[in-house]
């Protein structure tokens, strides 16, 4: 085995990490010491902005797990454990350039969350990985890459998401549209039971007007309530459905595009 590119000091003992073959996409590494197995890094999407690939993911096993299960017997362990476990780490920059976590559920191969030093050791061991990668001198071509693997299904995906929130949008207005008059019709009658109420004293009519389930006090609260709700929820829709059209068109455009130059890294050297 090749020379260690990469201590990792965890709760469990220290991981020495060394780079496997160079896919055109990701990057295998081989880990010894504290834990036995592999650890594929790959690039990805910004988690808030799927159009961008400046992010990468680190992946429990030899492959990547979003696209191919690992078998159980190639899952990575600490090196006194016959359990193997699963998961991803995402490396991405906020809005402010201060490099961030995102933590895919980390399960054995039966299911199980790992202790909480277990836990802890697997993801100091996926974020090194992923914080190597993100300083490669190669890592513009393993986001390219990626982002020409990935981009077919992210079309599929923002296409199918732009339609659904419009229908979404279209539903809620039209619920918003029906529920103004029965929220009128329902005013009108309240009226109507009052003034009957105050020409002759009856029990339903007291029920009608009671503030308790299906009156029409009730009816009337839950329509004033419903009718900005949706206005709203439809706002919200077609805001997704915009953002996911300009992230489609953003891929497009990529795609039209030749590669240029070269990307900086994720995270800098301290």
């Amino acid at each position: 085995m090749s020379s260690p590119i990469l201590t990792i000091d965890t709760p469990a003992g220290p991981v020495r990490v060394t780079a496997g073959h160079r896919q055109d996409d990701a990057v295998v590494f081989e880990l010894g010491g504290a834990m036995r197995g592999s650890v594929h890094v790959t690039g990805t999407t910004d988690p808030h902005h799927w159009d961008q690939f400046t992010a990468v993911r680190a992946c429990l096993g030899p492959v990547n797990a979003y696209t191919t299960t690992a078998p159980d017997e190639d899952l990575p362990r600490l090196a006194r454990s016959r359990t193997g476990y699963r998961g991803s780490l995402t490396l991405y920059r906020d809005h402010t350039d201060r490099p961030q976590v995102s933590v895919h559920p980390i399960l054995s191969a039966a299911d199980h969350p790992p202790p909480e030093k277990t836990a802890a050791v697997l993801t100091a061991v996926l974020r090194g990985c992923a914080e190597q990668v993100a300083q490669r001198a190669d890592l513009p071509a393993i986001l390219e890459a990626s982002r020409q693997r990935d981009t077919p299904g992210l079309l599929r995906f923002l296409t199918w998401s732009a339609s659904y929130h419009q229908a979404e949008a279209a539903r809620l207005e039209r619920e918003a549209r029906t529920a103004l008059p029965a929220r009128k019709a329902a005013e009108a009658a309240w009226r109507t039971a009052a003034r009957w109420l105050s020409l002759c004293p009856h029990p339903v009519l007291l029920l009608m007007l009671a503030d308790r389930p299906d009156s029409l006090t009730q009816k009337i609260r839950g329509l004033q309530w419903w009718v900005p709700y949706c206005v709203s929820a439809a706002a919200e829709e077609h805001e997704r459905a915009r953002r996911a059209q300009e992230e489609a068109d953003s891929l497009r455009a990529q795609q039209r595009r030749r590669p240029r130059g070269r990307r900086p890294a994720l995270v800098g050297t301290p």
